[in-house]
């Protein structure tokens, strides 16, 4: 069973940039069963899709978040990143990761505060 996990600081400053890995387990990053994706929701509201990247290295980013997202893998530790620049207070939420796929896997959230 695939597992993942997020990991970053849990504190960001204002127009800093948030960076956070997400660790998997129990599969390849690689494989074409799945794509990888970085999905937030902010304190009462709804889950936003912010970006993915595919097996074969191809990302997609949220058209609203394409200016400040950078997503990017590290396939020799299983990991993919996640970095938003120019973080604001709007930008405090739970980070998680996901997959795409036949199954959907979540880690189980990170929560990051912008914050000075």
């Amino acid at each position: 069973q695939v597992q993942l996990q997020e990991s970053g600081p849990g504190l960001v400053k204002p127009s800093q940039t948030l960076s956070l890995t997400c660790t998997v387990s129990g599969g390849s990053i690689t494989t074409s069963d799945y794509a990888w994706s970085w999905i937030r929701q902010p304190p009462g509201k709804g889950l936003e899709w912010m970006g993915v990247i595919a097996y074969d290295g191809s990302i997609y980013y949220s058209p609203s978040l394409k200016s400040r997202t950078s997503i990017s893998w590290d396939t020799s530790k299983n990991q993919f990143s996640l970095q938003l620049s120019s973080v604001t207070p709007e930008d405090t939420a739970k980070y998680y990761c996901a997959t795409i796929g036949p199954i959907t896997f979540q880690g189980q959230g990170t929560q990051v505060t912008v914050s000075s």
